[in-house]
């Protein structure tokens, strides 16, 4: 049974400064992103979710010796467990009155492989600059059950998250002053990994694709149910960014050869944002936009230009509005039997 902790030094949050909840935060982009919003507002409150309570006090650490006096939580939460969930969410229940903001960025690709024939058929093709951007039929991973019968790779980008949310429903759902859901999606998303009959992906191979398509099904579901709650949900696609997750697809000697060729690449397509740094550019700029300004069937997208500058595009969602009804419901049912399970 695994068991939300908390740690914190310092000041707990008053009525008048931004409460900011991150998942997987101890590294990647969700620490970049961490990084980024203490530097644009030193005052709010920012709470690392993380599964590894080590990592997420170095990382806790790293970002007090970059911002002194920022307060800095630690929450335990195990995205993957729906019991670490509903321990955490009582947890947040009995420290905050309210969420300003909740970044849904934990995310998993396990066991990832290049799928060699579909590169070497899209080498050669008018699709190589697609292919390359968005990483379409290259990869596909092998997904594992968790202790609850679920899929590995639903639970933690999707299913995990949704419970957290719902749980969370009292402190994010507040009209007067809105609160907002950020995802952290992907442009490997794709209708054609997603099967609304295999809403968990257990047939496919290719379950971190349907996995955040699911999440951009899920984030136009949510506005449609919460917008007149005072809860918003976007979505932003970090591009290609070189975390523990890209490095785990090739061995390690064969990235520091194409590295300099993905340079040169991103001449060419504005997702290869490389750093962690810029791949939170996107879930940096929504942090103060009113929520009421965004459009719920847009993908905010960070991007970076061949001379390294950094902007955001939105783009629409190529979303269908029956699936993403239908796999709510699903959520809906499956929450159901959780509930019981853990009441």
């Amino acid at each position: 049974m695994k068991e939300a902790a908390w740690s914190v030094k310092g000041r707990w949050t008053d009525a008048e400064r931004k409460v900011v909840m991150v998942t997987g935060a101890n590294s990647g982009i969700g620490l970049a992103l961490c990084t980024r919003l203490l530097a644009r507002e030193p005052s709010l409150h920012l709470c690392l979710a993380c599964r590894s309570t080590v990592r997420a006090e170095g990382a806790r650490r790293e970002l007090l010796a970059a911002h002194p006096g920022a307060d800095v939580a630690l929450l335990r939460v195990d995205v993957s467990d729906v019991e670490s969930v509903y321990r955490a969410a009582q947890q947040i229940k009995q420290r905050y009155t309210r969420l300003d903001y909740l970044y849904l960025n934990a995310g998993i690709m396990p066991n990832p492989r290049i799928n060699w024939s579909a590169y070497f058929s899209g080498l050669f093709s008018r699709n190589v600059v697609r292919m390359f951007s968005t990483g379409e039929g290259l990869l596909t991973q092998e997904d594992s059950v968790n202790e609850d019968g679920l899929q590995h790779v639903f639970t933690t980008n999707v299913f995990g998250h949704f419970i957290l949310i719902r749980q969370l429903e009292d402190l994010l759902c507040h009209p007067d002053t809105p609160s907002q859901l950020v995802w952290t999606s992907s442009s490997n998303a794709r209708a054609s990994a997603f099967n609304a009959s295999d809403p968990q992906h257990k047939k496919g191979c290719e379950p971190y694709s349907s996995s955040k398509y699911a999440v951009d099904l899920l984030s136009v579901v949510l506005n449609q149910q919460y917008n007149e709650k005072g809860l918003y949900s976007s979505v932003v696609c970090p591009g290609l960014v070189m975390t523990n997750m890209t490095y785990n697809i090739l061995p390690a000697f064969f990235w520091t050869l194409i590295l300099p060729i993905m340079w040169l690449i991103r001449m060419f397509t504005n997702t290869y944002t490389l750093s962690p740094k810029n791949g939170a550019e996107a879930l940096v700029w929504l942090f103060g936009k009113k929520p009421v300004s965004l459009d719920p069937l847009v993908k905010y997208k960070s991007s970076t230009s061949g001379m390294g500058k950094n902007y955001v595009q939105a783009d629409k969602m190529n979303v269908n509005l029956e699936d993403a009804e239908r796999f709510f419901e699903y959520l809906i049912k499956l929450e159901a039997e959780m509930n019981e399970k853990y009441k």
